[in-house]
């Protein structure tokens, strides 16, 4: 990855820290900016790469943002990329159901639990769009059948955000959850209700509600990562 320092994978620990070895063979702690189990992604030994922050007062100098599994897949392990991967695929036209906004704002406060949505489109005379943004990471087992699931924990926020997004179908705005897959293996993604069935039963009511889900891939290039081509949603069987 062009830009980045790579790096050998010990291990991840703590939620945000992992310890790595430099390509000179120096052991360092780095930031781990994933809030998930990253379930079927960690591997000790997998290759790794690291941004450098010139930020003097942090306390972790790099940050993990991508690896290679054993497998041969590459991972977006920074599930903060996922927004920016995103709202760049909606200016350039990339994610179509979503081209006819021109207005587009990040972070604006809104709903009924004190929540932020990821991305705001307005103008055209069109209702508001409300677009949350889920990062994808988890490939099950069989590997080789290309199912991602999400969330890979329980996730009571993701259930919060469901909610709102419900609310605002409900309103006569337009809801949007979309899945930004960062795994070059998953073909289609799944609701994960064995892992938490409180969030596909909370899908289920959102999409009942009004709430659009759509899911599209990341492409791993040599410079950057950019939001690719759709993929297959599905929700999982009660």
């Amino acid at each position: 990855m062009k830009g980045l320092a790579k790096a050998t994978l010990i291990r991840r620990y703590k939620r945000f820290l992992a310890d790595v070895y430099l390509d000179d063979e120096q052991r360092i702690t780095v930031h781990c900016p994933n809030t998930g189990s990253m379930k079927n992604c960690v591997e000790e030994g997998a290759t790794v790469w690291l941004s450098r922050s010139e930020n003097p007062k942090r306390k972790y100098q790099y940050t993990w943002e991508y690896m290679q599994t054993s497998r041969g897949h590459y991972i977006g392990i920074n599930t903060n990329r996922a927004n920016q991967l995103v709202k760049e695929g909606i200016e350039s036209g990339v994610v179509t159901e979503l081209r006819t906004y021109p207005d587009i704002k990040t972070e604006v406060k809104y709903g009924q639990e004190n929540s932020r949505i990821d991305i705001l489109l307005s103008g055209s005379g069109l209702p508001d769009c409300y677009v949350e943004v889920k990062s994808v990471t988890l490939l099950e087992e069989a590997a080789t059948k290309g199912s991602g699931y999400f969330p890979d924990a329980i996730s009571e926020r993701g259930s919060k955000h469901l909610r709102e997004l419900a609310l605002v179908a409900q309103s006569g705005c337009r809801a949007v959850l979309i899945f930004c897959v960062q795994h070059s293996g998953i073909q289609r993604v799944f609701s994960a209700d064995h892992i938490d069935k409180a969030y596909g039963d909370t899908l289920r009511m959102a999409i009942d509600s009004g709430v659009e889900v759509l899911a599209y891939k990341v492409r791993f290039g040599r410079s950057r990562l950019k939001l690719w081509r759709p993929v297959p949603f599905h929700v999982s069987p009660i």
